[in-house]
């Protein structure tokens, strides 16, 4: 049985083996995938379908494809000669893989726009004098006229990158099962973020049991006791407090402290007129 998973590119660093040589690596952030359709006699050929990462929404035909499943943004389909192993609903991680495995990564490489013939093929241009005038990075003759057309596979100015490239025998040099991670050794095709399939000829697919399933979805909620108030007056007092505090922390404008200083000044001459009043009494 081959073993495969889906993952994330997410950048390359460096890891030191046991005896000091440091060897560049892929981080790829792969898994949990989830086993969603099952082809065998029926369909012609004997293949397993797996989705991978979630998104918000579906359209009709992929809410009923995934009808008792996750809404699944990736769903690749993979060959393989026994499937009557594998069931809807199998949920497997990267725990099934182990350092020292080879495995081949294929991913979608980067694009580069349209380009020209140097950096596209690899040409050397023409010489930069005698009479080669703005010609450096030109293509040159193209071949024969006689058929008054240009041959298929002429190498020419074009589109360039986002294609589908396989990178064969590469080795996994380190499984993070706790972060869901995979160190692989050498570079991958894409940009950061690019969808990574990872497939290896030989070996199990180790699946998880309902229990670890239900352990990895349930995530123990942080419980906060809020501390009661007996008295509804301290409970009014402490916001009181607070909306004091919060003036003060506020800055106040130039204007703000005029109008401060003359309502200060009003309610001082109001109390010393108050006072003189009580006095003539």
């Amino acid at each position: 049985m081959a073993k495969f998973i889906l993952g994330k590119k997410l950048k390359m660093t460096q890891k030191f083996t046991a005896d000091g040589t440091v060897i560049p690596v892929t981080v790829v952030s792969a898994g949990p995938c989830t086993v969603v359709q099952v082809k065998g006699e029926k369909d012609g050929y004997q293949a397993v379908q797996i989705g991978y990462d979630l998104k918000k929404k579906l359209n009709k035909s992929q809410a009923g494809h995934l009808q008792g499943l996750d809404n699944f943004r990736y769903l690749k389909e993979f060959r393989v000669k026994d499937s009557f192993a594998f069931s809807r609903g199998q949920i497997f991680g990267v725990d099934t893989f182990v350092a020292g495995d080879i495995v081949d990564a294929r991913a979608v490489s980067k694009g580069k726009g349209f380009q020209g013939v140097v950096k596209r093929h690899g040409f050397a241009g023409s010489p930069a004098t005698h009479g080669h005038k703005d010609q450096l990075r030109m293509p040159g003759s193209i071949g024969a006229t006689d058929p008054a057309r240009v041959f298929k596979g002429t190498r020419m100015a074009g589109r360039m990158g986002t294609d589908t490239v396989t990178l064969k025998n590469l080795e996994i040099a380190e499984v993070d099962p706790q972060a869901n991670l995979i160190y692989i050794k050498g570079a991958i095709a894409g940009h950061r973020g690019s969808l990574v399939e990872i497939l290896c000829p030989s070996g199990e697919i180790k699946f998880l049991a309902k229990e670890e399933v239900k352990a990895a979805a349930v995530k123990p909620e942080e419980k906060t006791e809020a501390t009661p108030i007996a008295d509804k007056a301290e409970a009014d007092k402490m916001a009181k407090e607070q909306i004091v505090e919060e003036k003060e922390a506020k800055p106040v404008s130039a204007k703000e402290e005029i109008e401060i200083k003359e309502s200060s000044d009003i309610q001082a001459e109001e109390e010393k007129a108050a006072t003189v009043k009580d006095k003539d009494k």
